[in-house]
């Protein structure tokens, strides 16, 4: 009877309300670490054993095959792949620090010497939350090689064979670039005038006293203190062009001739039209790799010593 009031005494020791109520919280967590480990674990595992495996996407799971490294060898001798590694580093060479840097003038302009602030803030953004397919289809009109406004306008002013644009393999990355640009910049532009909002004024009044001008006060007051946004801009931006594939996907498929085909557009085209779910798998596990690489680069070059 005493052992038994004794284990009874225990057992309501350890359920105390604290742990009632930890267990009741884990109850509600549950559901989401659940949806984490299937929507979120579980593929990458999956896709890290795919890339070593050969799986034609049609022959459904009995069909997979490991392989081995032979995906990776093969993908290092693919020229579409070096092709398509070219574009993005040349999409994230120009979209990354020309949209950051006409976002940071931009801002400027707005925050201190503009009418209307309010105005021009959501007529920038609207173009970034605005649909891609309805961006694409204006700006498709705009790049038409003959009825297009741009080459309307390239014609009137003398020059007699305008680029095609999205059809020309030398013009259709750089028609894609100038979209993602004009497309992201009011983002930026927000964020931006989020940090300048946070300077104090004193800091210009101060500086005026001192007979500072206006770019020696954008200099060695806005730049520096600017710092911490523009470092998280640049790594957002950074990771975010790694991953364009909408734009091309409307526009180019890619095209032409690969011209303007990009890494996530590779692991489409080899994973849902011919089937190579484990190459696909090999180039995604490859893209995770540089962008983190790159990632790390960025953060220790922005780190400052203590």
């Amino acid at each position: 009877m005493e052992l038994g009031t004794q284990r009874l005494a225990q057992r309501r020791k350890f359920w105390n309300n604290g742990r009632k109520d930890a267990l009741i919280g884990w109850l509600f967590l549950a559901p989401e670490f659940l949806g984490m480990l299937v929507l979120g674990v579980f593929p990458i595992v999956f896709s890290l054993y795919l890339s070593f495996c050969d799986w034609n996407l049609v022959g459904g799971l009995s069909s997979i095959k490991f392989v081995g490294l032979d995906n990776f060898k093969m993908l290092f001798e693919d020229e579409k792949f070096f092709m398509a590694l070219k574009n993005n580093l040349i999409y994230t060479l120009f979209t990354v620090p020309i949209g950051m840097i006409l976002a940071l003038v931009l801002a400027v302009i707005i925050h201190s010497k503009v009418y209307g602030k309010e105005y021009f803030k959501a007529a920038f953004f609207i173009p970034y939350i605005s649909s891609i397919v309805a961006l694409g289809a204006v700006w498709s009109a705009l790049y038409h090689p003959s009825q297009g406004p741009i080459n309307r306008f390239l014609i009137s002013i003398g020059i007699t064979e305008p680029p095609k644009w999205l059809a020309d393999t030398h013009y259709s990355l750089a028609a894609i670039i100038i979209i993602a640009i004009w497309a992201g910049i009011g983002y930026q532009i927000i964020i931006y005038i989020a940090g300048l909002s946070n300077i104090p004024d004193e800091l210009y009044e101060a500086a005026d006293i001192d007979g500072a001008t206006q770019t020696q006060q954008f200099f060695r007051i806005t730049l520096p203190l600017l710092g911490p946004t523009t470092s998280f801009l640049f790594i957002t931006l950074l990771m975010s062009s790694f991953k364009v594939f909408d734009l091309i996907a409307f526009l180019t498929n890619g095209g032409p001739n690969d011209s303007s085909t990009v890494l996530v557009y590779r692991i489409y085209e080899e994973g849902f039209r011919n089937f190579r779910m484990g190459y696909a798998s090999a180039i995604s596990w490859v893209l995770f790799i540089l962008v983190g690489v790159i990632t790390l680069i960025t953060w220790k070059l922005q780190k400052k010593p203590e």
